[in-house]
């Protein structure tokens, strides 16, 4: 489904991603690991053309694309089989969680409303959040803000959601609710990218594990073998960080 190959991005003379080659299959929910600083939440902007890469390719569908001078009309037509879900969850203070929701449907997608608002309805029912339509997001627990940002997500259809640590603004609560969702739709076949710091996450839910450090990839794995049997020893170090 998704193949990048020497995507780099600098932010003048910091270098952040150093050349990431990524192969992506359809069903695949890929956890992307490492230290803060090594370049993951760019790597996902760049995919999603929030930020713009200095250089790469990307063959999506299929199709392939020159990261660098893409165009407008490509990067549109891209972002409507994918979607992002973003750490602190983006929504409008001032619409309801099923306005949030709708908002992508009839303005970007010109979708009818009426049409857009049985849509946004069965994306919150998925999430749990059937009861909460008309609540606006200072209503909301942050675990529940993060299930509207899912449902907005999944309401388009995508091919492909990116998650950029969905839950390390939340307390391990608030995770849970939000992790059983993430779990859900990995069950039902959805191509996910998660960066995140959920180790049991990114052991029982992933299919694939990939660990970044300064702006490569380190090591990248089956989740099964990369948490079993890792190979580089910055790997295994960080590991060991998290099972003390």
């Amino acid at each position: 489904m998704l193949e990048i190959n020497g995507i780099k991005k600098s932010f003048g003379t910091l270098e952040v991603l150093r050349g990431i080659d990524l192969h992506v299959d359809q069903g695949d929910v890929v956890a992307i690991l490492g230290p803060s600083g090594s370049g993951k939440t760019t790597l996902l902007r760049c995919l999603n053309f929030l930020e713009a890469s200095d250089a790469g390719t990307m063959v999506f569908d299929g199709e392939s694309f020159q990261m660098k001078g893409i165009s407008k009309k490509e990067i549109r037509s891209l972002r409507k089989k994918t979607a992002f879900v973003f750490q602190n969850y983006n929504l409008f203070l001032n619409k309801t969680a099923i306005q949030n929701v709708m908002e992508g449907l009839v303005i970007a997608r010109k979708i009818p409303k009426e049409e857009a608002q049985k849509t946004a309805q069965r994306a919150l029912d998925k999430v749990g959040l059937s009861d909460r339509y008309d609540y606006y997001p200072y209503q909301l627990s942050g675990g529940q803000q993060q299930r509207v940002a899912i449902a907005r997500a999944i309401a388009t259809d995508p091919e492909i959601i990116y998650f950029d640590e969905p839950t390390s603004a939340l307390d391990p609560e608030l995770t849970g609710e939000v992790l059983s969702v993430m779990r859900q739709l990995a069950d039902e076949g959805m191509t996910m990218l998660v960066v995140t710091h959920e180790m049991s996450f990114a052991r029982n839910v992933s299919s694939h594990v990939i660990f970044m450090e300064d702006g490569v990839i380190v090591e990248q794995a089956v989740a099964k073998e990369f948490f079993a049997a890792p190979k580089e020893e910055r790997t295994k170090a960080f590991l060991a960080n998290f099972n003390q």
